[in-house]
């Protein structure tokens, strides 16, 4: 049961987190990467800083103690030097005193050469890890520099690809439905283009019906009475006969027989 609510719980954690990172802002989360790359170069900078400091600690204890050597030697031989000076004098005290003195000067020197070839080999050690973490402070700040160039093409990139979307989506838009209630421009140009043609056709059905016809005569009549009219009000003033216009009738035929 458990081995199952665990197997569940993975698999909802992963299912959740590819559904962040799918509607999750690029922007957003290249600054976070962004951020956290430089959160880690401080972590290993003051990392490193500590392994180079832990260096130069135990080079100051190596210098230190291999100055202290030296006094403690200097003063081996001071007190050798004394011990014979004393003996030829013929003082046997002294001579012991400063034996013994010289003996403990020489039992210091030795733990001080111990000391010194432990703090040698440490320094060595050292040494190393301090060249490694300024080698990988020096690697990783590089990757951060060309991460924090890189940055400003991700978001030139970012932006033109958000402008190509919303252009896509214009473009498909000039070709499908806006709504239910919003025709689109190829159902109002058919619109249009079949109320256009059923009227001509209706224009055309009405040229040629009888009515068509009567309307006709009836117009050529009078225009044959309108034209006799004139001619007498031109014979009472003397002037000569207008030219004779050509019949409206003639003239619609020649209209009709046109091609539409």
């Amino acid at each position: 049961m458990i081995k199952l609510i665990k197997r569940w719980w993975s698999y909802t954690a992963a299912k959740l987190t590819g559904e962040f990172n799918e509607n999750a802002d690029p922007k957003v989360q290249l600054e976070q990467a962004i951020q956290e790359a430089q959160d880690q170069h401080r972590r290993l900078k003051e990392q490193a800083a500590n392994v180079i400091a832990n260096q130069k600690q135990t080079e100051i204890r190596l210098n230190r103690t291999m100055e202290e050597y030296e006094k403690i030697a200097g003063n081996a031989k001071q007190a050798v030097m004394m011990a014979d000076d004393a003996q030829k004098a013929g003082d046997a005290t002294k001579t012991l005193e400063y034996t013994q003195a010289a003996e403990s000067f020489a039992n210091r020197m030795i733990a001080l050469e111990r000391e010194v070839e432990d703090l040698k080999s440490l320094h060595l050690q050292a040494s190393q890890a301090a060249d490694q973490a300024k080698s990988a402070v020096n690697q990783n700040s590089a990757a951060l520099q060309k991460k924090l160039s890189e940055r400003q093409q991700l978001l030139s990139q970012l932006d033109q690809a958000k402008m190509q979307e919303q252009l896509n989506t214009a473009m498909s838009s000039l070709s499908e439905t806006v709504g239910d209630e919003v025709p689109s421009f190829e159902e109002v140009r058919a619109k249009v283009e079949g109320r256009y043609a059923k009227a001509k056709g209706m224009s055309e059905l009405n040229e040629a019906s009888v009515e068509g016809r009567m309307l006709e005569v009836e117009q050529a009549s009078l225009n044959v009475e309108a034209q006799g009219r004139l001619s007498e009000i031109r014979s009472q003033l003397g002037l000569d006969a207008a030219p004779a216009s050509a019949p409206a009738v003639d003239t619609q035929a020649e209209q009709q027989a046109e091609p539409g």
